[in-house]
């Protein structure tokens, strides 16, 4: 499966943002999707993950109850939608998918999309 994420941007501090991941290739619902970042001079990071039916959902506590991680299987994307930003929310956003649960996805993933940068200004 190929991933592309798309909806980065400059934001103010509060502002809202969604972010999309993309996929081509079979399948695409039979796949566990998460979303992760990394800020210039740190590791890559959690942010949330999505199951393949969309049933469950897990996010780093960063994050919980500002973002919100969905999917839709017809289109063959997921989404990411972030309120409530903050500056330190400021990275490369990358969408990742995976067979494994949606709960092991925080781990790491096989598959990976380009990221798409989001900065929140203060």
């Amino acid at each position: 499966v190929q991933l592309q994420a798309s909806g980065g941007g400059l934001v103010q501090a509060g502002g809202s943002l969604r972010l999309s991941c993309a996929a081509s290739g079979r399948f695409f619902s039979s796949y566990a999707v998460g979303w992760f970042r990394q800020a210039p001079g740190l590791e890559r990071e959690f942010v949330a993950a999505i199951s393949w039916s969309g049933g469950d959902t897990y996010y780093a506590d960063s994050v919980k109850g500002r973002f919100t991680i969905s999917r839709d299987n017809a289109k063959n994307t997921v989404y990411l939608q972030m309120s409530s930003l903050k500056p330190e929310d400021t990275a490369v956003y990358y969408c990742a998918a995976d067979h494994r649960p949606a709960w092991s996805i925080r781990r790491g993933a096989e598959y990976w999309g380009q990221g798409t940068q989001v900065t929140v200004s203060s």
